[in-house]
């Protein structure tokens, strides 16, 4: 059983890292170079690690992605989020969206309804200024400082007297969401709306798009943010889990 978990973690390292050697590899293991090796050696016959012309180094093979297509025929973020997106909404009994960034703004791929008569006025496609958003706040926490300053520029525009449109203020609000894990939007977007959003992450723990649970502010109280969010994060880690992020 041994063999077989070092033989995973193997895999596990080169998704995560995309290519290294065998002497990394020991390294990342704790092993002897010769017990990476004998790992590499099996998994590289089966055609699950392949190596690099000239470089000694390994990435993963092609059966790694026949496995996957397999394992998950429908494997795009939009059809692997619909239907936990409106089961989420059931629960919540509010609008529930998954958005990407796209430069500045953030926009809508995935939506489903709420059980209440009164939603939210958003749709696919639908794009919004990302620092004036909960999806997007969450997504601008992983730009560097400069790509920050690029996206958002020297004073984002405000759609209401709540938008945060002071950049120092901007950046210490996406500390504090970093470090949550979470992010809010109360009423910075459109007066009487307020979101609240977590992170959907890909095979390499990246942050590729972002769940948001969103209602009007007088039913989507700031008291229900942190109760919203963790029901919005067990659904966005499925999602996670579905693309193949390893959920801990």
């Amino acid at each position: 059983m041994q063999s077989v978990d070092r033989a995973l973690a193997v895999l596990e390292i080169l998704a995560r890292l995309g290519t290294a050697g065998v002497t990394e590899i020991a390294d990342e293991l704790g092993v002897h170079k010769s017990t990476a090796s004998r790992l590499v050696a099996v998994l590289d016959s089966r055609g699950y690690v392949a190596q690099l012309k000239n470089r000694g180094k390994f990435q993963l093979g092609n059966s790694i992605v026949r496995l996957a297509r397999t394992a998950s025929p429908d494997g795009d973020l939009v059809r692997q989020s619909q239907e936990l997106c409106a089961e989420l909404a059931e629960t919540v009994g509010e609008s529930v969206n998954v958005s990407i960034l796209d430069g500045n703004r953030s926009v809508s791929i995935v939506k489903a309804d709420g059980p209440s008569g009164v939603g939210t006025n958003t749709w696919v496609g639908q794009s919004s200024p990302a620092h004036a958003t909960a999806s997007g706040k969450l997504l601008l926490t992983e730009l560097s400082d400069n790509e920050l300053a690029e996206r958002v520029g020297e004073t984002p525009i405000a759609l209401t007297e709540k938008t945060l449109t002071d950049v120092p203020v901007l950046v210490e609000s996406l500390k504090t969401i970093r470090e949550r894990g979470w992010a809010e939007s109360e009423e910075e977007l459109e007066l009487g709306l307020n979101a609240v959003s977590v992170p959907i992450r890909d095979y390499t723990s990246k942050m590729i798009a972002a769940l948001s649970v969103s209602g009007p502010a007088y039913r989507l109280l700031p008291e229900r943010f942190e109760d919203v969010a963790r029901a919005a994060l067990d659904t966005s880690q499925q999602i996670s889990s579905r693309l193949g992020y390893a959920v801990t």
